[in-house]
Formats: structure tokens, C-alpha cells, sequence
């Protein structure tokens, strides 16, 4: 019965890149059930993260940004 689908047809095993696959599906489906839950229990903390790492990111976007820009000729002359 183990080897069976809910309509009693059997089930191949996975092996190779599928195996890997659904072993990295699992994998994704547990830590993303477990930030979840996480961000429930805590939804201030998980605010306050979400924000800094939102805010770190534009800045960090921001200067580099302005970093590639030449700034030593005006574009309009």
C-alpha cells in the first residue's frame, strides 16, 4: 500500500534530479511553514526586520545608484 497513490495505482520511486528536486521541495516547504508561524507569533519583531532589511536595501541600491553616475559634466549644456 505504501507504494500506491490515493487511487491505488502504484507509485514510481523518485531517484536522481527528481528525488533531489522534491527532497529540496520539502526542504522549501518547511522553512517557509516555519517563518510563517514565526512571523505570527511575532508580528512586531517580524515587522521591524522586514522594514530595516527593505530600508538597507534601497540604500544600499541608492548609493550605488548614485555611484555609477558621472558626475563631473552637466547632461544639458
Amino acid at each position: 500500500m505504501a507504494n500506491e497513490d490515493e487511487y491505488g495505482t502504484p507509485k514510481e520511486n523518485l531517484t536522481g534530479v527528481r528525488k533531489a528536486a522534491q527532497t529540496a521541495t520539502d526542504a522549501v516547504s518547511r522553512e517557509a511553514n516555519a517563518l510563517v508561524t514565526g512571523a505570527a507569533d511575532h508580528p512586531y519583531t517580524a515587522t521591524g526586520l522586514t522594514l530595516t532589511v527593505g530600508l538597507l536595501s534601497f540604500a544600499i541600491g541608492y548609493v550605488m545608484g548614485r555611484s555609477s553616475v558621472e558626475t563631473k559634466r552637466s547632461y544639458w549644456r
